[in-house]
């Protein structure tokens, strides 16, 4: 499971689709609706978020955009909760570390994506995120 703190006009074709897919199996599981990933080192932050319901549904409904405007058809009806909540942060570190590992990911998967992306400066983060100062987060698995 990979739910990126980028944003999601980043991903691949392939990378947009999974998110979308992880990310509601993430929603499933903060609703207490799946025994499996309960405690899967991405769902810690979103766990720890005053209001996680309302984090992950907002979380959705910025990749539900970003596939719209590619003409994709994801059904917004399984996004459960608030289209917004209050941000969350994420650190230098973390940012860059996922940065490094989608621009591996795309220079295999997805090789003129890559040439687009590879020197993007700044990176974008998902709407749902406030960038800060600080190392790559403890949940990360390297």
């Amino acid at each position: 499971m990979r739910i990126w703190s980028l944003h999601p006009r980043y991903l691949d074709p392939q990378g947009l689709v999974a998110l979308w897919r992880e990310t509601l199996l993430a929603q499933a599981v903060l609703h207490g609706l799946t025994k499996g990933y309960t405690n899967h080192p991405q769902l810690l932050r979103f766990k720890a978020h005053a209001q996680p319901l309302d984090a992950i549904a907002s979380y959705l409904h910025a990749v539900h955009a970003q596939a719209t405007e590619r003409g994709y058809q994801f059904d917004a009806r399984k996004i459960l909760g608030a289209r917004t909540a209050a941000p969350m942060s994420v650190t230098t570190g973390q940012l860059a570390y996922e940065w490094q590992h989608l621009l591996t990911k795309l220079q295999q998967r997805n090789p003129p994506l890559y040439e687009r992306w590879h020197s993007e400066a700044p990176i974008a983060l998902h709407p749902l995120f406030r960038l800060e100062e600080g190392d790559v987060a403890d949940w990360e698995k390297r």
